[in-house]
């Protein structure tokens, strides 16, 4: 067994995680600008108004995103190297 290097296990343990990261970062960002855009349906928002909000729906949702991305993998990262 070599020491260094991981096994086909941890590389498809790895793939899959990083799959799961991604698509529920997708779904979270997706969720938050549907949101926004709800709202400004809701509230009946047009021109500068309208725009505002789902510009602020898009950041927060793609902010909301890469921290759901980079919180998943470090914490499986954490959990790799504790050998769980």
């Amino acid at each position: 067994m070599d020491m260094g290097r991981e096994s086909r296990w941890e590389k498809d343990a790895m793939t899959v995680e990083i799959a799961f990261a991604l698509v529920t970062a997708a779904a979270l960002t997706g969720l938050i600008f549907v949101v926004s855009w709800v709202l400004t349906r809701a509230l009946d928002l047009s021109g500068p108004a309208e725009r505002r909000v789902l510009t602020g729906g898009a950041l927060l949702g793609a902010l909301a995103g890469v921290w759901r991305l980079v919180r998943v993998l470090l914490r499986f990262d954490k959990q790799r190297r504790l050998g769980r």
